[in-house]
């Protein structure tokens, strides 16, 4: 997640925002609010948003009389869309022709380039492979995320690991609760069900169709990984993955991720 955050997507919201004069504040805030808060793996078009209202706010970007857009129209379609990715947006400017709708589109467009020529030789953290080994024919297994479809088949399939998942879901497919309730919801029970996530929207997903939640701990991902190949997998399996349990890793979890920006 980080590499893509600081080598493509905050760079390319410098440019198509004209941001230089606030380079600093705009990393800050973009790394806030992607990488180390309660928004952490948001979708981008909401990202956007909350870094806008960010440097609107902050006292520095005001004193260097930098224009913030507002992004209203983004937002009124962020509200009213339920797949929040590049071909619902390219359709909507196609029926409206709305600007800044069509500078957010170039933006997306832009960052996903970047993704695909930057991004390259990231292995998964040491214990995914374990983990999803441990699963193998135990477990139906699904990618559930709020990145495009096309990236994540690329670099699930650049490290070996798309075998294992029934299906990989991106943005277009809809929301990640969404994706959970299509793929188990009325099949499964609940207790039989486990979002592994390192966001507080994989816990929201989960919550939202009643399933467990493994929470992946950021800046500790080696050991929450390790965690669930020698502990929370092998409980998961055996039926013995209970509320309790899990209550304890989620209150570890959310000491993680703060909700306020340390300049606030």
């Amino acid at each position: 997640m980080e590499p893509k955050h600081k080598e493509c997507f905050c760079p390319t919201t410098v440019w198509k925002w004209d941001l230089a004069a606030v380079s600093k504040y705009a990393r800050e805030a973009w790394d806030f609010v992607n990488l180390y808060s309660t928004t952490r793996g948001c979708n981008r078009f909401h990202a956007l948003q909350h870094v806008m209202d960010l440097l609107r706010e902050r006292k520095e970007v005001r004193a260097r009389g930098v224009h913030i857009p507002e992004l209203a129209e983004l937002k009124a379609w962020t509200e009213r869309e339920t797949k929040l990715g590049n071909p619902a947006l390219e359709a909507e400017v196609a029926r409206t022709g709305n600007p800044e709708l069509a500078q957010c589109l170039d933006w997306s467009t832009t960052i996903n380039e970047m993704v695909a020529k930057i991004v390259r030789n990231v292995p998964p953290f040491p214990g995914v492979r374990e983990s999803l080994a441990l699963l193998e024919g135990k477990a139906d297994m699904i990618v559930v995320s709020a990145t495009p479809g096309e990236a994540l088949e690329r670099e699930w399939e650049e490290h070996g690991v798309a075998r294992y998942m029934a299906v990989i879901a991106g943005q277009e497919m809809g929301k990640k609760s969404e994706h959970l309730a299509l793929a188990a919801g009325g099949k499964v029970p609940p207790e039989k069900i486990l979002m592994i996530g390192d966001a507080p929207g994989d816990m929201k997903a989960a919550r939202a169709n009643h399933a467990l939640f493994y929470p992946i701990n950021p800046g500790h991902e080696e050991a929450s990984w390790a965690r669930f190949v020698e502990e929370a997998g092998p409980k998961f399996l055996a039926g013995q993955y209970t509320r309790e349990y899990e209550a304890a890793l989620v209150a570890e979890f959310e000491t993680m991720l703060p909700e306020k920006p340390p300049w606030v």
